[in-house]
């Protein structure tokens, strides 16, 4: 059975709450369910979640909290009301940021300077692994044995042979398109 193809009501909207944890290197994400209409991230609430489990507490003092500050569409769950919202973290008082929130020094910084014209970049790079029948995963397309040919023909490089997961890339381009990211 296809569960996406069950009809919700229309005023049931799911957002995905994502930020990254206190390795400032893994993203973690939880999804919240409106019984209303969500049009605008002013509609979204600030949201908590277990900070301990997270490197980002102790267990005695562990609520971190959720400032939702980017929203786009939801590209898994198109069949229905959904959300993905890009959130930083604050540590319990809701004002001092919680650990690896570098957004919003990055926000400070960006407002201080908006006179300026600032721009920055972001370049992301996916690396993907396969399992080789041992513990080690391999790079994906590496051969069993050895390495593989210098990087020289795969950069930028066409055909069945240099973009290896060219599908996955597409699929990821086209949900991120879809996001409006």
């Amino acid at each position: 059975m296809n569960l996406d193809l069950l009809p919700l009501e229309e005023n049931i909207t799911f957002v995905e709450y994502i930020w990254i944890d206190g390795s400032g290197q893994t993203l973690r994400s939880k999804t919240r369910t409106y019984l209303k209409a969500i049009k605008s991230i002013k509609d979204l609430d600030w949201w908590t979640y277990d900070g301990s489990s997270c490197l980002q507490a102790i267990t005695g003092d562990s609520e971190i909290w959720l400032k939702p500050v980017c929203m786009v569409k939801d590209p898994f769950r198109q069949n229905c009301n959904a959300f993905l919202a890009l959130c930083e973290t604050y540590i319990y008082d809701q004002v001092t940021p919680a650990r690896y929130n570098f957004r919003f020094l990055v926000n400070k910084v960006m407002e201080e300077a908006k006179d300026q014209d600032p721009w920055f970049g972001i370049e992301q790079e996916f690396f993907f692994t396969q399992k080789n029948g041992g513990y080690h995963p391999r790079p994906y397309g590496w051969p069993k044995e050895g390495f593989p040919e210098p990087q020289g023909q795969y950069y930028c490089g066409v055909g069945a042979s240099n973009a290896l997961g060219r599908d996955i890339m597409d699929s990821a381009y086209r949900a991120m398109v879809y996001s409006g990211l």
